[in-house]
């Protein structure tokens, strides 16, 4: 099994403040002899039509030396996750989940923005020191 990133707890920690049930810690992704693992697997219930939300969330930290280099690695991640998700368990959405300062760094920028036009990737944005979910793009998949 991989390692955790830095910012694992953070994570979990937000998605759970914001009434989200952690089911897989890590997520394991199976295909042909091949085993995946995403970071996260959550799941929100809506009481009034006993339906539940599942998500999958992969966390990218952007901790290298190169901006460019650690787009180019958590999307090539994200694709791969989205490729097997999408036969595997298509009842679940993906996410690439980042925190603040990378979306304000990376995805507020013309590349980022590029990429977010392009792919329409699902973000979770959140904060790493209050531990919350700041923003989904393109939106929260739980309409209140």
């Amino acid at each position: 099994m991989p390692a955790r990133d830095i910012y694992h707890n953070n994570l979990k920690n937000a998605l759970i403040k914001d009434q989200w049930t952690i089911t897989h810690d890590p997520l394991r992704l199976i295909w042909g002899n091949k085993d995946m693992y995403v970071d996260l697997g959550a799941e929100k219930i809506l009481k009034a039509e006993k339906l539940g939300i599942k998500i999958a969330v992969e966390l990218k930290t952007f901790g290298g030396k190169s901006e460019v280099n650690d787009l180019e690695d958590a999307l090539g991640q994200y694709f791969l996750y989205y490729s097997v998700i999408k036969r595997r368990e298509s009842e679940r959405t993906l996410y690439l989940a980042i925190q603040n300062k990378v979306f304000l760094d990376i995805f507020e920028n013309d590349l980022g923005k590029l990429i977010l036009e392009d792919y329409q990737i699902p973000l979770i944005v959140f904060s790493i020191k209050e531990e919350v979910i700041l923003q989904w793009i393109p939106k929260n998949p739980i309409v209140n």
